[in-house]
């Protein structure tokens, strides 16, 4: 078991405070009319040390937004509100939204770092590795040039690279996976606290996702960090997180940890997501899509914003926006829900892990009766 696994577990315990606090968290792009449209709303969130949480749903649900945010990377147009604290390990606490200048430049990278989607967009294509290497620490460290070497050196072997055939190449000189795989090491250079990774497995072959996954466990436990994955693939969620929240419209409306949100998800849109991932083993059934697409921003519907796609909509969820409360009948604590539906969907999980035991039992009868 990863070392950050333990760790997190024992935190939200009650014996420690959050790595990261976020509350009331909120993002707005002005657009070309003078308008403002709010791409994340109203988030509360805690990341503890050496915990991985997972970021999941559709493509425009405001994940990556979120992550930007985080870290001040927002485009000019952009705008982040609320209170963002970041607790170090030396006891400082810092106000990520109240930073500027030089103190913003040294936290970035440093206390938390960020793996961007697209790994080839994220290099300068007329230089080395090399000279990325180099830059980096060169920005917030005073190390020398042998430091530098033997650092890059170590964590590309970590990453499963060999310095001597990376360091001297461009960007494009790499596949998809090796590039991914070194601006990971890049982002581990100044051993940041935290780790935010948006799509790391986008657009790379299945194999290479595998290398992608098998690589951020060793290094997180080799290095045990606090890790927050942004993803649209629930496969890779339930690997790498110890917690789960999922996002809609801009803002989170299930969190918990992995086994209740994936054997027990009280929201319909966690559910629906769910259901539309077609199984491992066993006959493949029809898979269930949600209905529609995810709704503009700039338009919002009333109520919860789910609700013109949800199969358990009624009258009052579309004067309500529900807030995230916690789940009471939940026997673990930390699974918090917005949906006044939450025990019937819970309900209809629970009759479908039925119908598959039942599924399953009667496949093994038959194979015993053929053999």
């Amino acid at each position: 078991m990863p070392q950050g696994t333990t760790s997190a577990r024992a935190v939200r315990g009650g014996q420690g405070k959050p790595l990261l606090s976020v509350r009331d968290f909120n993002v707005e792009y002005r657009t070309g009319a003078g308008a403002t449209v709010r791409a994340v709303r109203g988030i509360d969130l805690d990341l503890y040390p050496g915990e991985s949480l997972a970021l999941v749903g559709e493509s425009g649900c405001g994940k990556t937004t979120f992550g930007l945010g985080l870290l001040r990377l927002l485009p000019r147009l952009g705008h982040a509100s609320g209170k963002v604290t970041f607790n170090r390990g030396d006891g400082a606490e810092i106000d990520i939204l109240g930073l500027d200048g030089r103190d913003l430049r040294q936290f970035r990278w440093r206390d938390a770092a960020m793996v961007f989607q697209g790994a080839m967009n994220a290099f300068n294509p007329v230089l080395k590795i090399r000279a990325h290497m180099h830059d980096t620490m060169r920005a917030h460290t005073k190390a020398t040039k042998r430091e530098i070497e033997e650092r890059a050196a170590e964590l590309l072997r970590l990453v499963r690279l060999e310095p001597e055939r990376v360091m001297d190449c461009y960007p494009h000189e790499l596949s998809g996976g090796m590039r991914q795989r070194v601006l990971i090491a890049m982002s581990l250079l100044l051993e940041p606290e935290v780790l935010i990774l948006d799509e790391p497995t986008t657009a790379l072959d299945i194999l290479t996702q595998r290398s992608i996954v098998e690589v951020l466990h060793e290094v997180r436990e080799r290095l045990g960090f606090s890790m927050i994955f942004i993803s649209h693939d629930l496969s890779l969620a339930a690997e790498l997180a110890d917690r789960v929240a999922t996002m809609y419209a801009g803002r989170i409306v299930e969190t918990g940890g992995v086994r209740d949100m994936f054997y027990q998800p009280r929201h319909p849109y966690t559910l629906g997501l769910i259901k539309a991932v077609p199984p491992i083993v066993g006959d493949l059934p029809d898979l269930q899509s949600i209905p529609g697409g995810p709704p503009s921003l700039a338009a919002l519907p009333t109520g919860c914003k789910f609700n013109p796609r949800c199969g358990y909509a009624t009258a009052e969820c579309k004067e309500t926006d529900p807030p995230l409360i916690p789940v009471t009948d939940q026997q673990g604590a930390g699974h918090e829900v917005a949906c006044i539906h939450s025990k019937d969907v819970h309900l209809e999980r629970r009759v479908q892990d039925d119908r598959r035991v039942q599924d399953d039992r009667h496949v093994q009868d038959d194979l015993g009766t053929a053999s």
